[in-house]
């Protein structure tokens, strides 16, 4: 029996025209822990240029920055002071536009991370705020408000009892006894997108990287931004009034209205703890493009628990004629390998998935070092230990100098470098560009629907479209008979003709495979 899942007509009645990014492979670079060309230990600009030759051989479509701008890098640079300044740690803007120039040659997009629901506390327009006083102009850019008096002796109370996403309340008074919002850290002010002021600049922002050449934004906390009338209190079982307010499309219409005036750019969000409804509302025809889709993020191993992801994004961007948007490792939800119990089993486990997020329809991101099938075992272990590159000892070539400023990488990474793996066809980097090869150039990837089989417990195989790969997962204890048809690439060596307990594979049938040449 098969189930089918597959594109509907978008709800709205604007066309929907599919631009490149529909079935690209994203690759997510954290800057400061990529390659550093000076040897202060910050990865920089000029490091991914160095570096660009790795991105061609890997095979991707697109490289997505994480913010280089003016920092005081107290939330990793995502405290930005200034949106249209790299930070001299970093580089500058004529390296900026060498690296946008390098990777288009290359046939590679580049995506920058905005961040427009916040800003640094370093930022020249919250220190006016400050110095401005209540009331004032200054402040209006943000959220500022009295405190709640408690009757005793003049102590206060925030102005409500929303809590940050970092852990505390949302609110931090400023010297003259006003308080401020930060959904955040108290190092990022929540802007107050209401104030034209705010909507005007950061359309500067857009324009001035946009006439910069960059391909699109991937927009983080999107779902944030606009705030409910009069910042009500949460209530218990009600819906939480800090993120998913309605007037946050306003926004994102106006942020495509301006992208459409710059042909074949994209505009990505990153959208969290929405149910399947109120996601797909996002991805309207007049709104994002994309929206990463972390659900294989927060999948355990399973072959049911992620068949059950795969068909709910499947169901919401179908809903809307959009395409699905895999994001199944990064910054906030960690490495597979690490997500799967580390160690060869873990790498094991997270080649596996490899091969089934890139079998199915729409865009990929990959986190960088996934290719290599690193864990998160760095002293941190928040994913962005620096890159390693080649030789037997820390820092693996990351920089010539003797420290770096990210958590170091550990020596057990020694056979997982990129110089380790680049002639080992057995290695997870030569599976991935295996992978990405058959990916962009196969006839079998065509199609944006899927077919659902039947499989042993702990299995599952889909049937990607009209071009007929064949995707199979093995997530039980023990070896099971692949489908028919020819195996084009495997994430384990097969048990006598079996797929091997914990791996996946990708088969075409005879006619695929001789529509292919081979």
């Amino acid at each position: 029996m098969r189930r089918t899942l597959g594109a509907r007509r978008a709800t709205r009645e604007r066309p929907r025209r599919r631009g490149w990014w529909a079935g690209a492979v994203f690759y997510r670079v954290h800057l400061r822990s990529f390659a550093d060309s000076d040897g202060d230990g910050v990865g920089d600009l000029e490091g991914l240029r160095t570096r660009l030759g790795y991105l061609e051989l890997l095979g991707v479509d697109a490289v997505s920055l994480t913010p280089f701008y003016l920092s005081p890098t107290a939330a990793g640079g995502y405290d930005i002071a200034g949106h249209r300044a790299v930070d001299p740690v970093l580089g500058n803007l004529e390296t900026f536009d060498e690296l946008v120039a390098d990777l288009h040659r290359a046939g590679i997009r580049v995506v920058l991370d905005l961040v427009p629901n916040h800003t640094s506390d370093r930022h020249a327009w919250f220190t006016a705020a400050l110095a401005a006083g209540a009331g004032s102009r200054e402040r209006e850019r943000y959220h500022f408000r009295d405190g709640r008096d408690t009757g005793e002796g003049g102590a206060q109370l925030p102005p409500n009892n929303w809590v940050s996403v970092t852990g505390g309340p949302a609110w931090t008074r400023a010297p003259d006894g006003q308080w401020y919002l930060h959904l955040f850290g108290p190092g990022q002010p929540d802007l107050n997108w209401a104030d034209p002021e705010v909507q005007a600049d950061f359309e500067r922002t857009l324009r001035f990287w946009l006439d910069r050449r960059v391909d699109g934004f991937r927009i983080g906390a999107a779902h944030g931004m606009a705030k409910p009338a009069g910042l009500p209190d949460a209530e218990p079982g009600a819906p939480d009034p800090r993120f998913d307010n309605d007037g946050v499309h306003h926004i994102h219409q106006m942020i495509r209205k301006v992208l459409d005036e710059y042909p074949d750019t994209v505009a990505i969000g990153e959208i969290r703890a929405l149910d399947e409804r109120r996601f797909a509302r996002y991805l309207r025809s007049d709104e994002l493009h994309l929206g990463l889709d972390a659900r294989l993020g927060h999948t355990r191993f399973d072959a049911d628990a992620v068949q059950t992801a795969i068909g709910r994004s499947l169901a919401v961007a179908a809903s809307v004629g959009a395409p699905v948007t895999w994001a199944p490792a990064g910054h906030a939800v960690g490495r597979l390998a690490g997500r799967y119990g580390g160690g060869a089993a873990g790498r094991d486990r997270a080649r596996a998935m490899a091969l089934v997020h890139l079998a199915l329809p729409g865009a990929t991101w990959l986190y960088y070092g996934e290719e290599l099938g690193l864990d998160d075992s760095a002293p941190g272990g928040d994913g962005n230990a620096p890159m390693p590159w080649e030789g037997t000892a820390p820092p693996f070539g990351f920089t010539t100098g003797t420290a770096t400023s990210v958590p170091v990488a550990p020596r057990e990474w020694t056979p997982l470098t990129v110089e380790a793996q680049l002639e080992r066809a057995d290695s997870t980097l030569s599976l991935y560009r295996a992978a990405l090869e058959l990916r962009r150039g196969h006839p079998a990837f065509a199609g944006d629907d899927i077919e659902w089989y039947g499989a042993p417990p702990g299995c599952f195989a889909f049937r990607r479209g009209s071009g007929g790969l064949v995707c199979a997962l093995n997530t039980s204890a023990a070896p099971v008979p692949l489908p028919p048809g020819e195996v084009l690439l495997s994430s384990a060596p097969l048990v006598d003709g079996r797929l091997a307990a914990g791996a996946a594979a990708w088969i075409v049938s005879g006619r695929s495979a001789a529509a292919s040449g081979r």
